[in-house]
């Protein structure tokens, strides 16, 4: 039996050899981020991925994760490391619905969260991340959006932009949106001195309550810049588990055990060497009208975030 840093390793050797870039999104296993390239949210992971020469790239994350890395670098060959690793918030709405609910929101622009599949994004105006979201809402000129999937980013967003009229659908994160008032209460009473950090797809009584708001990378950011010795942590439990490594000096905990994102945790360190060994993972196949479709959307972000 090998040991996990026999593994990695063998990981670290097989991609310098066969020229393959390796993405790992935060919330996968600390061995996983170690044996990464790059590491970080997923449209940021997105990026990177396209400014590098390596002409294969494996995501470490779920399938949304691994079609936007497509639609940056259609030349490349992508894989998915884990073929089962999809998304809950993903998943809720596709195409054909919201090509249904249209008619009803006419003159709308549609906001869509990356958190979609490349095939809804083909319909939708603009895409947003968790952390770019508030400015381009800002920087869209028509007053009238209709903003898909997450229903708490989109009220945090509503919030944040009140004079823009934001339509929201149910659906959303069942893992942020699972945490209670009543977890924040609890976890305030057992850490008095400590600074509550959410992500914006809790639900809107959560965040309310929080010091900071913000997507993954900027929680992770904020606990590593900030003064304050002890922090809250309202995301993924396996940021928890990298602050803490990364800030052995400073204090974190869990706003709630319950914040484990199963679709991330099945990708494991041996999928990762299956697929580099070339036995393992999913290529990710779009389709050229899917790419070219879902690229402007991604595109009319990028300008509206710049504006």
């Amino acid at each position: 039996m090998k040991t996990i840093k026999e593994i990695q390793d063998e990981i670290i050797r097989l991609k310098k050899e066969k020229d393959i870039c390796i993405l790992a999104h935060s919330y996968q296993g600390q061995e996983i981020l170690e044996i990464a390239d790059f590491t970080g949210d997923s449209y940021a992971l997105s990026v990177k991925a396209a400014g590098v020469e390596n002409k294969t790239v494996i995501m470490c994350g779920v399938r949304f994760m691994a079609e936007t890395v497509k639609i940056l670098s259609p030349g490349k060959t992508v894989i998915l490391a884990n073929p089962e690793a999809g998304c809950v918030m993903a998943d809720q709405m596709d195409k054909d619905l919201i090509e249904q609910v249209k008619p009803s929101y006419e003159g709308y622009t549609i906001v869509a969260y990356i958190n979609t599949t490349a095939a809804l994004k083909t319909i939708c105006d603009v895409c947003v991340t968790s952390s770019s979201a508030v400015q381009i809402v800002k920087n869209i000129t028509n007053d009238k959006i209709l903003f898909i999937p997450d229903c708490n980013l989109g009220a945090y967003v509503a919030e944040q932009v009140p004079e823009k009229h934001i339509e929201l659908l149910r659906g959303g994160c069942p893992v942020h949106a699972g945490v209670t008032v009543r977890d924040v209460k609890a976890a305030r009473a057992a850490h008095p001195d400590a600074k509550l950090l959410v992500h914006p797809e809790c639900v809107p009584a959560v965040v309310k309550m929080a010091d900071y708001v913000g997507s993954t990378a900027g929680i992770m950011e904020y606990a590593k810049n900030s003064d304050e010795k002890e922090f809250i942590i309202g995301t993924e439990v396996s940021i928890t588990e990298h602050l803490q490594f990364e800030c052995p000096d400073k204090r974190f905990y869990n706003l709630s055990t319950g914040l484990v994102c199963q679709n991330m945790k099945i990708t494991t360190l041996m999928d990762v060497y299956n697929s580099v060994n070339g036995i393992g993972g999913e290529v990710i196949d779009l389709d050229d009208e899917t790419i070219r479709g879902a690229k402007k959307c991604i595109d009319e972000m990028i300008r509206l975030n710049h504006e």
